[in-house]
């Protein structure tokens, strides 16, 4: 690696895994296959400091790292298990990128190891922007009811009153200790449902999938059971991000970060950035999909109709498409962020997401 470049790991540019840990003896793993990572990366690579970095993307595919190197980005293969490659790499980094599972909590460790061991050599304060999501928020509604708790950003304590066993927070929480120890500077960024089609360099050479989570998670479970559903009565409220704005979030929290010694900015406890612009009640994502799965022929009704309490487990582990998550990113727009998309794209996208996901399965 070159000393004089700064160096930057970026994790979860082709590959990224969400677990939905909502029951004991349940869990669902859903892929984002580097859905964000990879628009965060492709923004990286447009940048106009990239002759100035060295970029370094720990995955885990063999083959995506050759195609990732024709772009000019070194690779490290690896999962999130191996921690004592991730640590190694982590202690060589200015900077990282950790846009992988947020829940997996011996590989996010390692990454904290592997800067605490940069900075006891060096003396040096590595930066950290890592990947939560607003599902630390969540209640357990069910989707009957609508919470009037909404969350800030700009807000740590109401943040700190968040229970420690909240999905993500043992996480988020080591991610601030170590940036109270001193030997990182961390900053924690937290979308809300992504959606939208990716598209890029990346996603043409196959690098990268383009498609979300939430979408497919739902249509997946309305072709099982041959028609759309919905928790409970789908009042529950949740914020939406569209992917290409997730991206540019990451880019002002990163240019931020960069320009600290000159324009110094808040981290650690200090450092939330929730990505958001406007919250929709579920049935109105559930009615779209339902809709959709109707028009194509593979649902019996445009309305969704309430998923069972097996199938709520079968599908998505437990109820947590049915709770609130309710987030407002007003330090994300204090620092520049300036979202345009609106629920209502989430709701148009959806079609296309249903079209393609059938697509999908009809060519495997």
């Amino acid at each position: 690696m070159s000393a004089e470049k700064l160096q930057i790991l970026i994790t979860g540019a082709t590959g990224q895994w969400l677990h939905f840990y909502t029951h004991a003896s349940t869990n669902v793993e859903v892929s984002l296959a580097g859905y964000i990572g990879g628009t965060v990366l492709q923004l990286l690579l447009e940048h106009p400091k990239r002759d100035t970095f060295e970029i370094t993307a720990f995955l885990r595919s063999a083959e995506k790292a050759k195609k990732l190197e024709m772009f000019g980005v070194h690779t490290a293969l690896g999962s999130l298990d191996d921690v004592d490659k991730l640590e190694d790499l982590a202690s060589k980094a200015n900077v990282i990128l950790n846009i992988a599972d947020c829940d997996h909590f011996a590989g996010n460790t390692a990454i904290l190891r592997g800067l605490k061991k940069r900075h006891e050599k060096t003396g040096e304060v590595p930066i950290l922007i890592h990947t939560s999501g607003t599902g630390v928020l969540t209640d357990d509604a069910k989707g009957d009811k609508v919470t009037d708790t909404i969350y800030y950003d700009s807000n740590p304590e109401q943040i700190e009153s968040l229970p420690d066993t909240q999905i993500h927070r043992n996480v988020d929480l080591e991610v601030v200790a170590a940036d109270k120890a001193g030997y990182a500077r961390t900053y924690i960024i937290l979308p809300g449902v992504v959606y939208g089609l990716a598209s890029g360099k990346l996603v043409d050479a196959g690098i990268m999938n383009r498609r979300s989570m939430l979408g497919p998670l739902l249509v997946k479970a309305g072709l099982s059971r041959g028609q759309g559903g919905v928790i409970g009565e789908g009042k529950n409220l949740w914020p939406a991000v569209e992917v290409n704005e997730t991206a540019d979030l990451f880019l002002v929290v990163f240019n931020a970060a960069l320009a600290h010694s000159e324009h110094p900015t808040p981290h650690g406890r200090e450092g939330y950035f929730f990505g958001e612009n406007g919250e929709y009640p579920a049935i109105d994502l559930c009615r779209a999909i339902a809709n959709a799965l109707y028009e194509l022929g593979k649902g019996k009704s445009p309305e969704p109709t309430p998923f069972t309490d097996e199938e709520a487990m079968k599908y998505f582990g437990g109820y947590i498409l049915g709770s609130n998550s309710r987030a407002r990113g007003k330090r994300s727009r204090a620092w520049g962020w300036k979202p345009t998309k609106t629920p209502a794209d989430l709701m148009a996208s959806m079609r296309p997401e249903v079209e393609g996901f059938i697509a999908d399965q009809a060519g495997k």
